[in-house]
C-alpha cells in the first residue's frame, strides 16, 4: 500500500527562469542517455509505503474510495490527510483502536492491536506531518495518490 506525491516539473521556454525546473537522472554518477530530462513532465515519489497495516487501508477505502477496494489509484485530498493524521494522533495518544479498527481479508495480516499496529501509526504521523508542513509552508506542491497493491 502506497501514499506518493505527484509534482508537475515540465519545463517550459515561456516560463521565467526561476520557475523552470531541471530534472536529471544520473546512474552511477552519470546521466543515463536513455532518458530525455527536457521530456520529463512528472516527478512521482513515493511518501509513504505500508506492508500489511489493514487498519491504515482500511481508512482509505472507507474515506477516499468511497468504499471500494480496488487497488487501484486514488487521489488523496490535503484535507483527508490531515483527517488521517489527526485520528492517528488520536490512536496514539489514546491507544484506543476503534478509531482506526483493524480489517481482516485476503493479504491483510492480522488484525491483533499489537506493536506493529502502534509502530504503522507512529510512521504514518511522521509521514503525514512532514509532507502537510512542506504543502503549507509552501515547500511543496502535488497531488497525492493511494493505491494498494496485493
Amino acid at each position: 500500500m502506497y501514499l506518493s506525491k505527484r509534482t508537475y516539473v515540465k519545463r517550459w521556454d515561456h516560463q521565467k527562469t526561476e520557475r523552470q525546473h531541471e530534472v536529471i537522472v544520473n546512474r552511477g554518477g552519470k546521466p543515463r542517455g536513455d532518458i530525455d530530462s527536457s521530456r520529463i513532465s512528472e516527478v512521482i515519489e513515493e511518501v509513504m509505503y505500508w506492508r500489511k497495516a489493514n487498519h491504515i487501508h482500511k481508512w482509505f477505502v472507507d474515506n477516499v474510495q468511497d468504499g471500494v477496494d480496488d487497488c487501484k489509484e486514488h487521489w488523496v485530498s490535503e484535507g483527508k490527510l490531515q483527517e488521517l493524521l489527526n485520528i492517528c494522533e488520536k490512536v496514539l495518544e489514546s491507544k484506543n483502536s476503534d478509531l482506526l479498527p483493524p480489517s481482516d481479508g485476503f493479504f491483510f495480516g492480522g488484525t491483533e492491536i499489537d506493536d506493529y499496529y502502534y509502530i504503522e501509526v507512529a510512521d504514518t504521523i511522521k509521514a503525514l506531518t512532514h509532507e502537510l508542513y512542506l504543502v503549507r509552508e509552501n515547500k511543496s506542491s502535488g497531488d497525492f495518490y493511494y493505491q494498494s497493491s496485493w
